[in-house]
């Protein structure tokens, strides 16, 4: 257990970084995996409705997120910072402290989508023809919120603890199952769209199951004990403030999701592609990107670790070279993303199924103009989780708002009443910009404190 912890102050960077966001970007890409897995079945067997109905559903997934990401990450940089600080007493209670809320959370969520389902889904931009798809896969998939939340937050808990290949199983081992069970449910046993919720849900029980198991034999850095479990408002805010900027970029997410689905639904019915189109293709490029995010919201959640310890322990000259090589590795994966998405537009489009001419013309506009910002789209969110782990909550809570609420949001409200649905995609690439250059500045401006203090 010491040697782990020494090793955080003392390993090389890069050997540490890579330890650590491997595991987290397989998982992260694992959690993209359940969707392009659902919109991959869906597509090929049911059709444009059925990809439309899976992006009405999204904000669903994306709130879940949200708690997931704010609990679990909140309380694995407590839990770090204090590990890092000598006080395991401490860490161990924010640990209990963010189990419990990934319980608590999982299962308010879940009453509230069942009780408001229909509604919800009108909310979210379901169209009349839409509504019956988007009805059979969310009256199953809101059951499994308990388990999407608490499988997703627990796998930081694990990484914290030192674990990250565990944790990296944990979240792997359910979308394998989901892979298997996809097919099998939807064709083989006739149930259709239903079959791909239902196949979601089961493999999220999995992962949720051998994430108890390691909470409960396996840890290595503290011992849990009934104590750890009372929630204390003052631990239980710290952690949420402590996660509150990955769980902002998640609530912007769904925000802007509602936002763009009502935006494209109402100009698309102006536009030769019509309602429908603009949602089903929306909801895949969406899915598409999500790996891209997978894997630089892995790198940063690598990082949170080794900043946090570190910068716990005064270590300030490696907390600065661990944010330097995160930068370093997002922008190498943003270049690659970039060129797969300007050059292999309609081939990404034509995985989740066939359509008309007008489908696939708007695929291609959607992935050249909205995503040309995936060129520097790594700085934001890799910057903004740096904030968060050395446990300047306010300054990591603007940026997670930056692309998504104060630049994105508007934008898609005013550009289309200039430019029609085309506005939709302006919007994005400009969003994009001004949160790229925001996030560097702060971020060079971080830096330089930290090298200044440690010359003291």
């Amino acid at each position: 257990m010491e040697t782990n912890r020494n090793q955080l102050g003392s390993e090389k960077i890069n050997v540490l970084l890579r330890r650590f966001a491997t595991p987290s970007i397989i998982a992260m890409m694992v959690g993209a995996l359940y969707n392009i897995i659902d919109q991959f079945f869906i597509g090929n067997y049911i059709g444009m409705y059925g990809n439309a109905a899976t992006n009405v559903a999204l904000p669903f997934t994306t709130i879940c997120m949200s708690w997931a990401l704010m609990s679990g990450l909140g309380g694995a940089a407590g839990f770090n910072l204090n590990l890092g600080a000598g006080k395991a007493d401490v860490a161990a209670r924010y640990m209990g402290t963010s189990i419990c809320m990934l319980f608590g959370g999982g299962i308010a969520l879940s009453v509230i989508a069942v009780l408001f389902l229909e509604p919800l889904l009108l909310f979210c931009g379901s169209t009349p023809e839409v509504m019956p798809y988007a009805l059979s896969f969310t009256s199953i998939s809101t059951l499994g919120f308990p388990f999407l939340v608490f499988s997703t937050g627990a796998c930081h808990l694990i990484r914290a603890d030192g674990s990250p290949r565990y944790a990296m199983f944990t979240a792997l081992s359910g979308a394998v199952l989901n892979c298997f069970l996809n097919p099998l449910f939807i064709s083989g046993f006739n149930m259709g769209i239903a079959g791909s919720a239902m196949a979601t849900v089961t493999g999220q029980a999995v992962s949720s199951l051998i994430a108890i198991w390691y909470l409960c034999r396996r840890l290595q850095s503290v011992t849990l004990d009934k104590g750890c479990f009372m929630i204390t408002p003052g631990r239980m805010l710290h952690v949420m403030a402590l996660g509150s900027s990955n769980c902002i970029n998640q609530l912007g997410m769904m925000v802007v999701q509602i936002t763009l689905n009502n935006t494209l639904a109402y100009y698309g019915a102006q536009s030769v592609y019509g309602s429908d189109i603009p949602l089903a293709v929306v909801g895949i490029i969406t899915k598409v990107n999500m790996i891209f995010f997978s894997v630089i919201i892995g790198i940063s959640q690598g990082m949170q670790p080794i900043a946090s310890y570190n910068y716990g322990a005064g270590n300030y000259k490696r907390v600065a070279a661990v944010l330097k090589l995160a930068l370093q590795t997002g922008a190498c994966i943003s270049v690659f993303s970039f060129i797969c998405f300007q050059c292999f537009a309609r081939e990404l489009a034509g995985i989740f199924g066939t359509g008309s001419e007008v489908y696939f013309q708007f695929a291609e506009e959607y992935f050249h103009i909205y995503l040309f910002g995936t060129l520097y789209n790594f700085l934001q969110p890799v910057i903004s989780n740096f904030f968060s782990a050395i446990g300047k909550a306010q300054k990591g809570v603007l940026l997670s708002l930056t692309r998504q609420v104060i630049f994105l949001l508007p934008l898609i409200v005013l550009l289309p009443r200039f430019f029609g649905i085309d506005g939709v995609m302006y919007a994005g690439v400009a969003a994009d910009t001004c949160a790229g250059i925001l996030a560097l500045v702060m971020a060079g401006r971080q830096v330089r404190l930290l090298l200044n203090d440690s010359l003291k």
